[in-house]
């Protein structure tokens, strides 16, 4: 591993690292699973590096590898440690070690930093193994998040200088009100879509676009400031209007949107990574072993179910 964890880490026993080990795989499953859904508007997918310059699929999945074990520490700590503040403090160390991991592999580039804060709270909170139920794990994930970290660094970020010029709340907000993007707009539409026999994938560009229509995105306020906020929203809301991912003038109105985004220099970055949590809450409900991407087995560049 190319960054030592903090030593404040807990051994487990050994039944719980397996534990954590099957938590930690999910959680970089659902992040391989969401980078190569396809086709996604303004993001890194199958087809290209999106709206970035500096990523691209195969750093996508690097990054999701190299920051895994650190998934895996956080749930160790997780099961070896009180629910505390002594936890909020080991988890956040952890994280910190898994950004400077991330940012090793990609050569510098912000591929999952939001992800590890937001999965990285549900995977230790899935590790205390009291209750699978997406809302139970989400509510003992807002517990930890509104905890303090003592050894919290003084350092403005990306998110922060948004929340300061818009008010918008980011990822951290949304963690600390419990993921409601996740568990009432990401997690009922992919299960929704399901209902209907749509095929997975079409399912997940739903929650996806459903999840992009209302979140106050800060990852597009960084880049493209409201009047960006303003085209993400409104383009994921039309497409979904025209028909939705699995409609020829759903899939167009996807199209335009990734187009303008294109041109603008805008990636929903946020809204992905809550599909990620979406995902990865969806597969330990329903007991899978694996969260699987299927685009390639399905008919999804801009066709019908």
């Amino acid at each position: 591993m190319a960054n030592t964890l903090p030593h404040l880490r807990h051994v487990a026993t050994v039944r719980s690292v397996f534990a954590a080990e099957h938590l930690a795989e999910l959680a970089r499953q659902a992040l391989v699973a969401e980078a190569e859904l396809t086709p996604k508007p303004g993001l890194v997918d199958r087809r290209g590096s999106g709206s970035h310059d500096d990523l691209s699929l195969d750093l996508m999945r690097q990054s999701a590898a190299a920051i895994a074990p650190y998934f895996e520490a956080m749930g160790d700590s997780a099961q070896s440690m009180p629910f505390d503040r002594g936890l909020r403090t080991e988890v956040a160390a952890i994280g910190r070690a898994a950004e400077s991991a991330m940012l090793q592999v990609t050569n510098g580039s912000n591929a999952h930093k939001g992800a590890i804060w937001i999965l990285g709270l549900l995977v230790t909170a899935a590790s205390r193994g009291m209750d699978l139920n997406p809302a139970a794990i989400a509510q003992d994930a807002a517990f930890l998040a509104r905890l303090p970290d003592r050894a919290q660094p003084q350092l403005l970020s990306h998110g922060e200088m948004v929340r300061a010029r818009y008010g918008a709340k980011g990822a951290r907000g949304e963690a600390f009100a419990g993921f409601p993007h996740v568990l009432h707009v990401g997690l009922p539409t992919l299960r929704a879509e399901r209902n209907r026999s749509r095929t997975e994938t079409n399912s997940r560009l739903w929650a996806l676009l459903n999840i992009m229509a209302r979140l106050e995105d800060t990852c597009v306020l960084y880049r493209g400031g409201a009047e960006g906020l303003a085209i993400v929203q409104k383009g994921a809301s039309d497409a979904l209007l025209a028909g939705g991912p699995g409609s020829v003038a759903g899939a167009l109105a996807m199209l335009r949107l990734d187009q303008e985004l294109l041109i603008r220099n805008i990636s929903p970055g946020g809204a992905a990574d809550l599909l990620a949590a979406t995902l990865f809450l969806d597969a330990l409900e329903q007991g899978q072993n694996a969260i699987e991407d299927n685009s390639l087995s399905e008919e999804v560049s801009y066709g019908t179910d």
